[in-house]
């Protein structure tokens, strides 16, 4: 629960440009993974012990929570990888650690770390958050929960006082927004299954996502799913019940979105900053609800269901392998260098030209995530309407850009 007594925002953070967009847009919290113990253990999109200062340091200079994702399946051969990564999250300052395996809460506890349970380990009634409560100040409820059961659970937490090792009430979390997973809250065993690689060691190869044929092994006979990909589930998007969330006694809300870019995490996270605070300012109205889904639409998704909170029955499949998105992003150029004095920035025009009107993405890893119109620009100190591949162009942008930042336009689809 944030300080000021509303909702817990929970960003994904792969990359330190995901982290900088989920700081600037609004979050309370972010979590993230390090090396390969997480279930995103995809190297592309993990931070390693070294960034860990990094993290908390950017983060605690805006009163931000940090959580580190522990959270797959421990062999023997790991448990001296863990203590490292919990003793190094301990000493960065890191907030809590998100565990399912009883070694990695066991040991968190052992230094004094605060845990929380992940969605892994189920959890679908009161008894067993009591359990969870001897080790955990915060359990993440199973995927599969109605908004009602999830009500109650949250109601006889509070009749019942049960408090985790903080000596705090025990906090729920639910996921809001972003991919969902055909499997019981995320336990999925067909990529092992199939590749040999385990989903619930963090190496998903996305068997779901796509397109099959099923075939009669008696005649032969085939049959194509046309326009279904049936065990690909539509994103999940709560923004238009979040007030039945939590009214519901809901502490944190929880983004997806580890593996997705960083523009993402920020249209994203702003877009459910501005409900959630709505919320609050009795402001939370249809109107508002259909201009934060037309900006949700915006980012990559695959459609948009409601997940089991309203007590739907699973069916709301994808209709496509990929995003559903309404725009999407093309590499332009990379930076160069930032006067300070004027605000001009110069990036190197190395892909798509450029031209006044255009809408412009900048992400880099300090830079963050910025978007901006194009209204005026230069090539060789010289005005124009268009920058094309091999030019080297200045235009304001009011913010610093540095020479790891890159240069995208927004683009309709």
């Amino acid at each position: 629960m944030t300080r000021n007594g509303k909702i817990e925002l929970m960003a994904p953070a792969g990359n330190f440009e995901s982290l900088q967009a989920a700081i600037d847009s609004g979050a309370d919290s972010v979590y993230f993974g390090v090396e390969q113990l997480n279930m995103r253990a995809r190297a592309t999109i993990n931070f390693t012990l070294e960034d860990l200062p990094e993290i908390t340091r950017r983060c605690g200079k805006r009163n931000i929570r940090t959580y580190l994702t522990l959270n797959t399946i421990i062999y023997d051969h790991d448990l001296s990888i863990i203590k490292t990564v919990l003793d190094t999250a301990k000493e960065s300052g890191v907030t809590a650690v998100i565990a399912m395996d009883q070694a990695v809460i066991a040991y968190a506890r052992q230094i004094n770390m605060e845990v929380h349970i992940s969605t892994q380990i189920n959890i679908t009634n009161i008894e067993a958050v009591k359990f969870y409560s001897l080790f955990a100040d915060t359990v993440v409820l199973s995927r599969e929960l109605s908004l009602r059961q999830i009500k109650k659970i949250c109601s006889q937490i509070e009749k019942e006082g049960v408090k985790g090792p903080s000596g705090n009430l025990i906090e729920v979390e639910v996921f809001g927004h972003g991919a969902l997973c055909m499997a019981v809250s995320g336990k999925c065993y067909l990529s092992l299954h199939s590749h040999n690689s385990s989903a619930n060691r963090g190496a998903c190869k996305q068997n779901c996502r796509k397109k099959y044929t099923v075939i009669d092994q008696e005649s032969g006979f085939e049959i194509e799913l046309d326009n279904e990909y049936m065990m690909s589930p539509k994103d999940l998007c709560t923004i238009d019940f979040l007030d039945q969330i939590i009214d519901a006694g809901v502490k944190v809300l929880k983004i997806e979105g580890r593996g997705r870019a960083p523009e993402y995490v920020a249209t994203v996270i702003k877009t459910y900053r501005e409900a959630i605070d709505s919320y609050y300012e009795g402001t939370f109205t249809k109107e508002k609800i259909d201009v934060w889904m037309k900006a949700l639409e915006k980012v990559y998704n695959r459609g948009f269901w409601g997940g089991y909170y309203l007590g739907q029955k699973l069916g709301e499949w994808s209709d496509g392998p990929g995003t559903q998105a309404t725009q999407k992003k093309v590499y332009v150029g990379k930076g160069v260098h930032y006067y300070p004095k004027p605000g001009i920035a110069e990036f190197k025009i190395e892909a798509y030209d450029i031209k006044v009107g255009d809408t412009l993405l900048i992400t880099g890893p300090t830079t963050g995530v910025k978007e901006l119109q194009l209204d005026q620009m230069m090539v060789d100190d010289l005005k124009t309407a268009m920058a094309e591949k091999g030019n080297n162009c200045t235009f304001p942008t009011g913010f610093k850009i540095r020479p790891s930042d890159k240069l995208y336009k927004i683009v309709k689809e």
